[in-house]
């Protein structure tokens, strides 16, 4: 779990800067969507992480009887 959501947040914030700090240019690459394409990535692996950890807890127990 903590690697998902740690690497979301890694991805939203690279995501961030590229996407709204950085002002260079380079050629035959849009920083600015790459930055946006980032931030998706990473709301995603954050949102994938929360869902598997939260299916995680709930998880199934069984009960088992010892009728004879």
């Amino acid at each position: 779990m903590s690697t998902t959501v740690g690497t979301g947040i890694a991805l939203l914030t690279i995501g961030a800067v590229l996407g709204f700090a950085v002002r260079d240019a380079v050629p035959g690459v849009d920083l600015a969507l790459t930055g946006y394409i980032c931030m998706g990535a990473g709301a995603l692996a954050i949102i994938l992480g929360l869902t598997m950890v939260s299916q995680s807890r709930r998880g199934s127990s069984v009960h088992e009887s010892d009728e004879r």
